[in-house]
């Protein structure tokens, strides 16, 4: 019986997250599998119908914000990692004692609530705001000139959402790294930026993998800063999911085209993962 207790302890012990895994992922995952297959109106009801022609439908009424989606996303990617690894680097190698306190001003503001921080960029981003209103008041900026209702400023505000994201990641790798190593390098005559390639970089590319995964998933599906800081043109597809939900009540379309995404973002990172040799890079890190 003892031998048996503990066998069975493990098991019991992460029995809870199961269930919570269960309860809130597992089964609303199922739930809207069945439904992105269904027919139907809010009057009517919905029937399961397995219509799989939901899915082509969405792709073929919606591509334009699928593709803008995924645009989006990596821009904000990619300016959230140019942005997160120099600041990364500066307090995992130069911070000194005053870490902690680096990455708590890194993380104040997202304190604040998300909504507050996206319409605060409104505010600052507007014609007469405090960062244009000066310029065009000084007769720098042409006339016509604007950011707000832009892709620049929904790109903007994205890269402002998730720039922790990035950032910690990529810190997490480089305050991990053996500082030996760097001697090492320097030692055997490498310049900095030999040593930054060849030794620095290579060794913290895990948590670059960890981080652009955890910055372009929820930047590609955002819909808060379109809706707040794009116009017309800037819709992304998680605005057209949320209309599908809440306003037209189209629940097998909204669903499908929830599937939609999460299978185009699985297959963008298996490839991202797999061009950058995630196991090299991990073989790397450990030694």
């Amino acid at each position: 019986m003892a031998g048996r207790s503990r066998r069975l302890a493990p098991y019991l012990l992460v029995l809870p997250s199961w269930l919570w895994l269960l309860a809130l992922f597992a089964v609303p995952l199922a739930l809207m599998v069945s439904l992105s297959l269904q027919t139907g109106n809010l009057v009517d009801g919905f029937r399961q119908t397995f219509r799989w022609q939901n899915y082509t439908d969405g792709l073929h009424t919606y591509g334009d914000a699928f593709i803008r989606s995924l645009w989006y996303g990596l821009l904000a990617t990619a300016l959230c990692a140019a942005l997160s690894y120099p600041a990364a680097y500066w307090i995992a190698f130069r911070g000194g004692r005053r870490k902690t306190m680096y990455l708590l001003l890194l993380l104040l503001p997202y304190f604040v609530s998300y909504i507050l921080r996206t319409v605060s960029w409104k505010l600052v981003l507007t014609d007469n705001g405090p960062v244009l209103g000066p310029l065009r008041g000084a007769g720098l900026l042409p006339d016509g000139f604007h950011v707000l209702d832009t892709g620049a400023a929904v790109v903007t505000g994205l890269v402002y959402a998730f720039l922790p994201f990035m950032a910690l990641p990529i810190y997490v790798a480089l305050e991990r790294m053996d500082p030996r190593v760097v001697e090492a390098a320097y030692d055997l005559y490498a310049s900095r930026v030999q040593a930054f390639l060849r030794v620095i970089l290579p060794i913290s590319l895990p948590g670059v993998l960890a981080g652009v995964i955890m910055t372009f998933v929820p930047a590609s599906a955002d819909y808060v800063n379109a809706e707040v800081l794009g116009g017309p043109g800037d819709t992304m597809i998680g605005n057209v999911i949320q209309s599908e939900y809440f306003d037209t009540g189209a629940y097998p379309t909204a669903s499908a085209l929830s599937f939609t995404l999460m299978a185009i973002l699985l297959l963008g990172i298996f490839a991202y993962a797999r061009a950058l040799g995630t196991r090299d890079v991990l073989e790397a890190a450990r030694r």
